[in-house]
């Protein structure tokens, strides 16, 4: 696997290249599963394809993103929300063969970006996404799902419910008791811990559905969809000029987690492996989960929250939990024993994670001194947060640029277009250097 550099991040308790012990590896690894877990199987849940296929397309998108990235980013790909839409629209029509269409399409985009990259390089990417463009943009990645964690705490089947809400509350309490009161490997876990506080509660409660548990078999395969063995082969125009444009969507998001991975391991992705490697790995996977029955993937956000807050920044981490979610495609009963976690105890672990990538937005503010004083900063900042937090997107036809990569468009277009001072700026800055030139005199 990766082979140590140079450089050791001194904040991490276990850098990049750094190996865990086994006992502690595999805690680590399986707390990076249930972190993933929820979003992973709710994709296929919501389209209508099978959730082992979704596990089973997520490990193997990551071990191949690492291949591919030289075992030197920590990052974890699970099914990807951007697609649902238009997903769960070809499925009435066409069924699976359409969407696996349309995701070889979305996953072949990737790769010819990658190509013209890998030619071009990735100089500019410094030039349009500076510090005051990235922080924000990271804030609003964090921010943007905050709706999200707190449906999944508070609703049941849309309405309120208090019994939800302590529970994503309790879940929250403990998480943060194992990590501020307790030292060493404890804390290390506490995400993990926190999520099993949380579903033993609500079992107390009568919040688990175990029916699912009773009637899923220790072993079964995969629902695996396969080109032109389990459906004949077929041209769906629809589902690739549908699904293929919104790649360059996800491209924008895949930059602002590798964004945040940079800022958070101190080093820089879009140099080394290189933005290529990193798009190359994202379209392999997701042309893999096509041809195999699962939905596209993409570098999952609930990850990187677990790497800022236990500050373990680990490959063989991320890739221990790829080989679980792989194990447990074929092993029913876990399977479906994780699928019982009630939402709560999601939404209440979400709270932390996704309020943590925020958090290093902030932090990439802090570390670059951007002086909000500044009138060009202040308003490049107000406007990615306002649209990326409040969800305002662009609709065209079927093709939709979300929030998330419609302020990260805007922002590198303010970036590009706003002059370096404002033109009431100019005019203190004259006035005041002939008042220092009349002190001098």
């Amino acid at each position: 696997m990766n082979q140590k550099d140079s450089f050791h991040n001194s904040d991490a308790i276990l850098d990049v290249y750094e190996k865990p012990k086994m006992g502690q590896g595999v805690l680590l690894s399986l707390q990076h599963m249930f972190a993933m877990f929820g979003s992973t199987v709710l994709v296929p849940i919501l389209v209508g394809i099978s959730p082992s296929i979704a596990l089973l397309s997520s490990g193997v998108g990551t071990l191949v993103h690492m291949l591919l990235t030289r075992f030197k980013i920590p990052a974890y790909l699970g099914s990807s929300f951007a697609f649902v839409a238009t997903m769960q629209a070809l499925m009435k029509m066409d069924g699976y063969p359409a969407i696996a269409q349309g995701a070889i399409a979305a996953g072949l985009v990737y790769v010819i970006v990658a190509l013209i990259i890998g030619k071009v390089g990735s100089a500019w990417v410094n030039k349009v996404l500076p510090p005051i463009v990235v922080g924000p943009i990271i804030i609003v990645i964090g921010l943007s799902l905050a709706t999200t964690a707190a449906n999944d705490a508070m609703l049941h089947n849309q309405k309120y419910d208090l019994t939800y809400f302590a529970v994503a509350l309790f879940t929250l309490a403990m998480t943060l008791f194992f990590q501020m009161y307790f030292k060493g490997f404890t804390s290390l876990v506490s995400i993990m811990l926190g999520i099993v506080c949380g579903y033993v509660l609500s079992c107390f409660l009568g919040i688990v559905d175990f029916s699912g548990v009773e009637k899923a078999a220790w072993f079964s395969l995969p629902a695996l969809e396969l080109p032109g063995i389990s459906y004949h082969l077929k041209w769906y125009p629809a589902a690739i000029i549908t699904m293929a444009p919104i790649a360059f969507v996800t491209m924008t998001e895949h930059m602002g987690h590798i964004m945040v991975l940079n800022s958070l391991t101190k080093r820089n992705f879009f140099k080394n492996p290189g933005l290529h490697r990193t798009m190359m790995g994202d379209g392999l996977s997701t042309i893999i989960a096509g041809f195999i029955g699962g939905p596209p993937t993409t570098s999952y956000g609930e990850n990187i929250g677990v790497l800022a807050m236990t500050k373990v920044h680990s490959v063989w981490v991320l890739a221990g939990a790829a080989v679980f979610a792989i194990i447990f495609s074929f092993v029913g009963k876990v399977a479906a024993v994780i699928e019982s976690i009630p939402m709560p105890v999601i939404g209440g672990i979400s709270f932390l994670l996704f309020g943590t990538i925020a958090s290093n937005g902030l932090k990439i503010l802090v570390d670059n001194k951007i002086d909000f004083g500044e009138k060009r900063n202040m308003l490049i900042a107000s406007v990615i947060l306002v649209i990326g937090i409040g969800g305002a997107y662009l609709q065209l036809g079927n093709f939709q640029l979300t929030s998330v990569a419609l302020c990260t468009i805007l922002g590198m277009l303010l970036n590009w277009i706003l002059p370096k001072k404002a033109a009431s700026e100019k005019v203190l800055d004259e006035k005041k250097e002939k008042q220092d030139g009349k002190i001098y005199q």
